[in-house]
């Protein structure tokens, strides 16, 4: 592992992420489709997309964008943009989509919805608190886990329906 990835990873951990939780988003995206998915696999694709140069960047570049806001370190209006997450504000999403862009137009799918529902790790980050700032980090975690889910669903193409 090269640096650029350890500080990827220690960031994700230290802003309460773990494989664990992109585990179970990307259990939840593939499972209807992957009948004996376990998470032990959907944990492999999202070590894979970890290791990728352009995921370690975004993963390090957002979640420094967010520390700097709740340090209050921005210039305004970006300070203010970042602290609410204002709707129209979509640079975070770009971001999150230039992850997607690794593993083809299923990620750009599977992103879109796991963004809209939030489920697991995605509620809390979105949380808006007050304390802490994730603009950036509830879109990568759930790029991350669109891509894993996409890297699965490539690896299996005859699954490609729902299983009854």
């Amino acid at each position: 592992m090269n640096d650029l990835e350890k500080t990827a990873r220690e960031l994700l951990h230290s802003r309460g992420v773990t494989l664990n939780d992109i585990a179970e988003l990307v259990l939840f995206l593939q499972k209807p489709y992957i009948k004996a998915l376990e998470k032990a696999t959907c944990i492999e694709n999202i070590e894979a997309v970890i290791a990728k140069r352009e995921v370690q960047n975004a993963i390090i570049t957002g979640i420094q964008l967010d520390m700097l806001a709740e340090e209050k370190k921005l210039l305004e209006p970006l300070q203010s943009i970042l602290e609410k997450d204002e709707g129209l504000y979509g640079v975070d999403e770009i971001m999150a989509l230039s992850i997607v862009n690794v593993y083809g137009s299923i990620g750009f799918t599977n992103y879109g919805y796991i963004d809209k529902i939030k489920p697991g790790i995605l509620k809390e980050l979105n949380s808006h608190d007050g304390i802490h700032v994730h603009t950036f980090l509830d879109d990568i975690v759930g790029a991350i886990a669109a891509a894993a889910a996409s890297r699965l669903a490539h690896a299996h193409p005859d699954q490609s329906e729902i299983t009854k």
